[in-house]
């Protein structure tokens, strides 16, 4: 079907499955961002909570269960920006070249400070 021209409801359409792949996208990369944000912050809390004698022997150490919530932000992120490069891919295939996905570009960024924030916790910094 990429080999002829498109008629304009078609290629509306297709664009409205595009910008919908988009939010999608857009949607994971901020559930990603809060949950790296909220495990690097609990185990901020924690961290000081213990240094300030108000929590001795926490049941689950703050570093664990920060790079837990981390770890699965980071998974989340990248399983979705996967999803969203198969669907894209088959987009593509049944209607012809489209835009380049910005929030593929916001993922990566958001991906990167995932990764920081997991070694600022990894190394206790």
């Amino acid at each position: 079907m990429a080999d002829r021209p498109l008629d304009a409801n078609t290629r509306l359409a297709a664009e409205r499955n595009r910008l919908a792949l988009e939010r999608t996208m857009m949607a994971w990369t901020r559930t990603s961002t809060s949950l790296i944000a909220f495990g690097f912050t609990v185990y901020q809390i924690f961290r000081y909570l213990s240094t300030s004698d108000r929590l001795r022997d926490p049941i689950v150490s703050p570093q664990v269960f920060g790079i837990a919530m981390i770890v699965v932000g980071l998974i989340a992120l990248i399983l979705a920006w996967i999803q969203h490069l198969q669907e894209l891919k088959a987009l593509r295939a049944d209607f012809g070249p489209m835009r380049y996905s910005i929030a593929s570009i916001v993922a990566a960024m958001v991906a990167g400070l995932g990764l920081i924030a997991l070694l600022g916790v990894t190394l206790r910094l």
